[in-house]
């Protein structure tokens, strides 16, 4: 397995996983935000749309103009980065947040199989706000999976808090 292959199956992982906890929570959850995260599973789903297309699309080939045609990256970007996630509560139907989520998996696993190994050990391309982990575009695409990750984790919190702990086909004996 080459390089890229092992990114894309890391990213594919990592997205299934995401999908896999969401699908665990009823939508009309999604808005609550618990005292002990001070999140809510909309603000996760929005801000992994933001971050994926900043980690794992704009700087591996920049913006694509696709994608800003079906989604309001710049509306996410305010209500899912630095925003309150109580700022968030009824501005974005969960449905189709986790459909733009989909849209920009899917994005993202396009962009990294267009990538060659050569092009891995190639510098971010240019944008207003400097990536703040990665100077290459391989170190931007293993941080998209790390960050997919623990945001994973911040999504089975909440649904654990929400709705029930997350079953992983553990059968524990009692």
């Amino acid at each position: 397995m080459t390089e890229p292959e092992l990114l894309i199956q890391q990213t594919i992982n990592a997205y299934e996983w995401t999908n896999r906890l969401l699908d665990a929570v009823p939508v009309g959850k999604w808005d609550l935000i618990p005292d002990v995260v001070d999140t809510s599973i909309n603000w996760q789903v929005g801000h992994l749309i933001v971050s994926h297309y900043f980690h794992s699309v704009m700087v591996i080939r920049g913006h694509q103009m696709d994608v800003l045609q079906k989604l309001p990256i710049k509306e996410y970007s305010e209500l899912f980065t630095v925003a309150n996630p109580s700022l968030s509560v009824g501005k974005v139907d969960p449905v189709r947040l986790y459909e733009a989520l989909k849209v920009m998996q899917q994005k993202s696993v396009e962009v990294l199989s267009s990538l060659s190994v050569a092009e891995l050990a190639d510098p971010l391309e240019p944008t207003p706000v400097p990536h703040p982990i990665a100077t290459t575009k391989f170190e931007a695409i293993d941080w998209n999976i790390k960050h997919t990750m623990y945001h994973c984790g911040q999504i089975g919190m909440i649904s654990r808090v929400v709705e029930k702990r997350y079953d992983f086909g553990l059968r524990l004996s009692k």
